[in-house]
């Protein structure tokens, strides 16, 4: 479900990409420090994204230290660190053990049970760490696990228990920007549940799972009622994203959240609107 909340890097000079490459791989280290190489595999643009928030919201000590990737071993590559990335890198794991467990309870598929066997013992230590905030994730997954069995069409309801995740991992600590951070996540693991729905409407019909899309999708406004939801969505997400106090890096976070989210958007609804005029 992640992989929307990424950079539009056609509207970025080159040496802010840099300095968002850095944050990326810094986080990907720690994954690696935190569980080994394989745990590399829970790295994403989303929670790139939220490192770089509550840094920028924090402003903690972070150093900038070069590192090599054996993705990319002819590349001169530098890594931010701070207090921070141990965080998301934890939360990291914790949603990727669950997409797994998802797909593992959905389809069945081997390789998803193989990594939850892998992750499991780098899974209970996360959970440890934030053992609160840990069992209200966990309430939240077997919310959206039980309205996916019951195939619920109750588009608020199912994206807002994903928003309600999503806050969850935004709040790193209770203090007077909790409210603020509990509400962008919020309407922005909406804006990502609703999108990833969107994405995937044709091959869940075509397979025969569930998408709480379903019911719109047979309205002749379809693209039109979906780009509206995810407007108000993200317009909400940015409201409160305004509300904090950060300046470092600014410019970088606006391009992800007033730009970039739409990136994959445009691209499966162009590719959508192909689709249909090949057929006609």
């Amino acid at each position: 479900m992640f992989g929307y909340i990424v950079v539009n890097k056609a509207e970025m000079k080159f040496k802010e990409f840099d300095v968002y490459q850095s944050y990326y791989c810094g986080l990907c280290k720690r994954l690696k420090k935190n569980g080994g190489n394989i745990s590399r595999l829970a790295l994403s643009y989303d929670m790139t994204f939220v490192y770089m928030l509550l840094t920028g919201l924090y402003e903690p000590r972070t150093t900038l230290e070069p590192c090599k990737c054996m993705l990319h071993p002819f590349e001169k590559r530098c890594m931010s660190q701070n207090e921070y990335a141990e965080y998301v890198a934890d939360m990291s794991l914790i949603m990727t053990y669950y997409k797994y467990k998802d797909d593992w309870s959905d389809d069945r598929k081997l390789t998803a049970r193989f990594m939850m066997g892998f992750l499991n013992n780098k899974f209970k230590k996360a959970l440890k760490k934030y053992p609160d905030k840990a069992e209200r994730i966990q309430s939240a997954m077997e919310q959206l696990t039980l309205g996916e069995k019951e195939s619920s069409t109750n588009l608020d309801e199912m994206a807002g228990i994903f928003g309600r995740i999503m806050a969850e991992i935004l709040i790193f600590r209770d203090d007077e920007w909790e409210p603020t951070l509990s509400k962008m996540g919020f309407y922005l693991g909406k804006f990502i549940y609703i999108l990833d729905a969107y994405e995937d409407i044709e091959e869940d019909k075509r397979d025969g799972n569930y998408n709480p899309l379903f019911r719109l999708y047979e309205t002749p406004d379809f693209e039109g009622e979906c780009r509206q939801i995810l407007t108000m969505m993200i317009a909400e997400c940015c409201k409160e994203f305004e509300k904090l106090p950060i300046l470092d890096n600014i410019t970088i976070l606006r391009n992800i959240l007033y730009s970039g989210v739409w990136v994959k958007y445009e691209a499966v609804s162009q590719k959508r609107n192909q689709q249909v005029e090949n057929h006609e």
